[in-house]
């Protein structure tokens, strides 16, 4: 392999430009982190080093024996933290520090206000670890090479973190990465070992590998015989395998800022250990806020799988169901093999296990919360609700469980906050009610302003707005709750059950005696664009609306599936009339046939408007109620005339 010797500046990504400045101003207050941050990367790298080791052995060249090491130098003004884990090679450092590529940097960016105290939490949340040197360092170097390749391919990395890097190959004889920090002539509190050590124990101290620093011992009768031994600072000892009663608050919460990359608490913590048949730890972490690449199905980093306290994979589907991708913790093992694959995980009956026993405690979890902890739980569904409906598709099994966690808006507050639970609206359904009633819209407004309430809001029978993306789905996955059926209000002929007396049914009957040659009128001069037209009663104030036949799909689903691309067969909508609104019965009297027909497509494409849809031909509607407008002085007698 050909050996690239040369020495190249390069220039950040204006995104990292854009990082450091804030890192260096927001995070100044909490400095102390940078040490934290880079023994977790140590960390990362020693088990990304054991797992691809499973099938080279090759790869630990002869030193398993995987530590991190920190030293000081007072005259040099330096801070050195090294480790043997799995190093770089030219390429990935190029790639991992030179620029961004996470998902979700666009938004994080966007995100940014110009406060200090809300970037710094947003800083926090997007995770940023290995840049945090810059806080207290004006200068970085970075030495490392890649276990495997030769110690003619080690990479030198400098940079001043003021827009640009130098980046050269030179000779680095151990794998792993070394790491050292040029501290600003204001940061000399820490070239101290016990001002390293104190915050080692503070934030590291459950590392399972060993910290260590030296330690200068003098000879009590020669105090010129100095020596230096190495002194292991950590406990070095894997939080999860202790007793939850050993464990502190503040070693919970250092634990998940270590697998989380996140600056921030957790909300909550749940830490189980089952034994038995299949033995195993769950330490599970749900975060205070959604982190920027949540919306990427794809990238399930989560949790971490172990092994015996080996670390084996930290992106398998296969530990949690594509719902729960929020969740943050490790899994570990006492019964696999170690030298298992994602292949053979794929249809192992003791991950299936570890798998369904996780979900169910996750749930349980949520579920506590839900109901002695509202407030928290208040904040889980601002930042993972949207996450959490996807289980109504992706777990069947958990079906029910997932359907109670669920909150929603409804006609009752006219709130956007999603703060009813389905047990909520079941308690306060009116006497008579038989179906919990929603609406699915591409936007809260749209839900709210719905001419597809007006009944429900006569009767003051409530109605759950929807306006989610993945709302779209839930009449299809979620038909019944508690022996109560769902019924979409935009779908099928409006049922009230025991909410509408005879009368009303009689007069409704009536209406569509009295408007048959109306309705026949219309249908005519719509033809193909509607499958029906009918006389309804579910409308009050608006003169007509669209509905979706009772097996069709509802017709914001239909657009969000044609907007992804999907090849839709369109459902042709039924158009209902409303028989006492003023227009409605101006048409029915209507003689001249072109008013009457313009009349006629001005309300189909009020009706698909006020849904959320959109026109074939705006031109032609705009044309035809300018034109209305304009003759409005022959129509409106007729109209003062019906009044």
């Amino acid at each position: 392999m050909t050996v690239e010797t040369h020495k190249e500046t390069l220039g950040f990504q204006t995104e990292i430009k854009q990082l450091l400045n804030l890192m260096i101003h927001s995070l100044y207050s909490n400095k102390e982190i940078f040490l934290r941050e880079l023994i977790s990367n140590a960390s990362d790298a020693a088990d990304k080093l054991r797992f691809e080791a499973l099938s080279d052995d090759g790869l630990y060249e002869g030193d398993s024996n995987l530590k991190i090491w920190i030293s000081f130098d007072k005259e040099a003004r330096t801070i050195t933290i090294r480790d043997n884990g799995i190093g770089m090679s030219r390429e990935e450092v190029i790639s991992n520090i030179g620029t961004i590529a996470k998902s979700g940097t666009q938004e994080f960016f966007k995100a940014l206000t110009g406060d200090q105290a809300k970037d710094t939490q947003l800083i926090g949340q997007f995770g940023v670890g290995f840049y945090s040197s810059f806080i207290v360092a004006d200068k970085v170097t970075l030495l490392t090479r890649r276990a495997g390749l030769a110690s003619s391919h080690g990479v030198k990395w400098e940079s001043s973190g003021e827009g640009d890097y130098t980046i050269e190959t030179t000779e680095y004889p151990q794998h792993g990465t070394e790491v050292t920090l040029h501290l600003k002539t204001e940061e000399d509190e820490f070239l101290s070992d016990y001002r390293l050590q104190g915050i080692i124990r503070k934030y590291s101290d459950h590392i399972t590998l060993p910290i260590i620093m030296p330690k200068i011992t003098t000879d009590d009768k020669d105090k010129n015989n100095t020596t230096i031994e190495e002194e292991v600072v950590n406990s070095a000892k894997a939080l999860w395998t202790r007793a939850k009663h050993e464990i502190t608050e503040e070693e919970y919460t250092e634990f998940y800022k270590h697998v989380a990359h996140d600056f921030d608490a957790p909300l909550t913590y749940i830490h189980n250990k089952v034994e038995g048949s299949n033995e195993y730890t769950t330490l599970f972490f749900i975060p205070a806020r959604a982190p920027f690449d949540l919306w990427d199905r794809n990238n399930r980093r989560g949790v971490k799988l172990y092994v015996r306290r080996v670390f084996i994979m930290d992106d398998n589907e296969k530990l949690l169901p594509p719902y729960l991708r929020f969740i943050r913790g490790i899994i570990d093992s006492n019964d696999l093999p170690l030298n298992i694959s994602r292949e053979i995980l794929q249809h192992n009956k003791q991950i299936e296990a570890i798998r369904s026993g996780s979900v169910k405690k996750i749930l349980s979890a949520l579920e506590n919360m839900a109901k002695n902890e509202p407030e928290k739980y208040a904040t889980v569904w601002k930042e993972f609700g949207k996450v959490l409906k996807e289980g109504l598709v992706d777990d069947y099994s958990n079906k029910q469980r997932i359907a109670k966690l669920l909150r929603f808006s409804t006609t009752n507050d006219d709130n956007p906050v999603q703060a009813i639970s389905l047990e909520d609206y079941v308690g306060r359904m009116k006497e008579g009610q038989e179906k919990i009633y929603y609406i699915t819209a591409e936007n809260f407004s749209a839900a709210k302003n719905s001419p597809h309430l007006e009944i429900f809001r006569k009767k003051g029978v409530e109605v759950l707005l929807l306006s989610d993306q993945i709302d779209e789905w839930l009449g299809t996955h979620l038909n019944e709750f508690e022996g109560k059926s769902l019924q979409s209000v935009t779908k099928g002929q409006l049922d009230l059950g025991h909410l509408e007396n005879e009368e009303e049914k009689q007069a409704t009957a009536k209406a569509s005696d009295q408007f048959k040659p109306i309705v026949e009128r219309i249908k005519n001069t719509l033809g193909e664009k509607v499958k029906e037209v009918r006389v309804t009663h579910r409308l009050t104030t608006s003169p007509a609306c669209l509905v979706a036949d009772e097996h069709a799909m509802d017709a914001s689903l239909e657009r969000l599936l044609k907007s992804a691309g999907q090849p839709i067969m369109g459902n042709k909508p039924i158009m209902e009339i409303n028989p006492e609104h003023l227009i409605i019965k101006a048409l029915k009297e209507e003689t001249d046939e072109k008013r009457f027909n313009d009349w006629v497509f001005i309300l189909f494409d009020q009706a698909l408007l006020s849904e959320g849809g959109q026109l074939d031909d705006p031109g032609a509607f705009v044309k035809r109620l300018n034109e209305m407008f304009i003759s409005m002085g022959n129509l409106s007698p007729r109209i003062i005339t019906l009044s």
